[in-house]
């Protein structure tokens, strides 16, 4: 398991390309301003020692000096150390909207963008509660299983988009009983799941159904809307700029809404509460305290007890780097000339 402290010093590799656009820049004009001196033939004979590849070998140690100097500034730790651990903790799903109509602009930057920070932003308040994603749009789909991997989480989170989903809709009860399925713990007596959406759903099945199935296994429903209840157009964007609105098969602009009612039922039929999206920082407070009142369920779990400084191994091969970058010569090598490696031939 590797992990890395400083990731901020990774912007520090920009300065690779510029300074190989730079090298490119001034051997051009070298060779313009060596053939406006003279032709290449006599070049040789005035500059036999002139090595044609100790230029690119130069700039080679020092771009592997600076990326290693920049490994090592970014301090990567390896676990050598996996330890099974006792914690405890509530099982959690993340039910997330990914339909179309998530992409509607009454809440800043989108409702899906919205959504996705919330759940961040949850995750950033657990402590050793296990956690699951679930995207469903028309359809419901695994994003990631029942873990205690908080990294992961975020990085399936952050790849979530509405293209995920070929269906388009809102088949809220097909999120509900694949959530059922998550569970993997059979004592586990706290099972949370929440949805987090807009409240539109256009399920054929009885989300009513869905949600009595969960409550009998024993999970608590909270549901959180992200929009605003007045109407507005749904963008479809390509590199960011819009480049029509959704319609539907009459030709005209559909026009989407939070419903709360919808989300308000769930919760209430599923035990739990519903949460108004809006304001951040007072949803993911509100959800902290529901978290911290319910019963902790103990369990095993595998992680890495002990993490080992690995900056001095890259420390060292970027000082190499550079050392060599310094004391390799423009010129040829005597003895690497006998050689001959580089097909340089010798000139009388």
């Amino acid at each position: 398991m590797i992990q890395l402290d400083e990731k901020i010093y990774f912007y520090l590799l920009a300065v690779v390309p510029v300074v190989v656009v730079l090298f490119l820049l001034l051997q051009i004009w070298k060779k313009r301003a060596q053939k406006r001196f003279a032709d290449s033939t006599l070049l040789r004979r005035l500059t036999p020692d002139r090595s044609r590849f100790k230029a690119t070998l130069k700039l080679l140690f020092f771009l592997l000096g600076l990326t290693f100097l920049t490994l090592g500034l970014v301090n990567p730790k390896m676990g050598t150390k996996l330890e099974t651990v006792k914690r405890e903790g509530v099982d959690i799903v993340f039910a997330v909207d990914v339909s179309k109509s998530m992409l509607a602009e009454d809440i800043a930057p989108n409702r899906l963008e919205k959504a996705k920070r919330l759940v961040s932003e949850i995750i950033n308040q657990l402590a050793s509660d296990r956690i699951g994603i679930i995207a469903y749009a028309g359809q419901a789909f695994p994003q990631l299983p029942i873990t205690t991997d908080y990294g992961a989480a975020k990085m399936f989170l952050q790849g979530m988009n509405t293209d995920m989903l070929t269906s388009q809709g809102t088949a809220i009860n097909e999120a509900i009983y694949l959530a059922t399925t998550y569970y993997d713990d059979e004592e586990q007596t706290n099972r949370v799941l929440f949805i987090i959406s807009d409240g539109e759903d256009h399920s054929e099945g009885n989300t009513a159904d869905a949600v009595e199935k969960a409550v009998e296994e024993g999970i608590r429903i909270f549901t959180i809307g992200v929009g605003k209840s007045k109407g507005v157009p749904i963008p479809l964007k390509r590199n960011g700029v819009v480049e029509s609105l959704k319609k539907d098969a009459q030709g005209e602009v559909v026009m989407t809404k939070l419903n709360e009612e919808i989300l308000v039922d769930i919760a209430q039929d599923g035990n739990g509460d519903y949460i108004d999206g809006t304001h951040t920082e007072e949803a993911v407070e509100y959800i902290k305290e529901q978290l911290l009142q319910m019963d902790k369920k103990e369990f095993e779990a595998k992680q890495f007890a002990e993490y080992k400084d690995q900056f001095q191994w890259f420390l060292g091969a970027g000082l190499l780097c550079l050392f060599l970058d310094i004391f390799v010569l423009d010129r040829k090598t005597k003895w690497l000339r006998r050689l001959n490696l580089f097909n340089e031939k010798m000139v009388e």
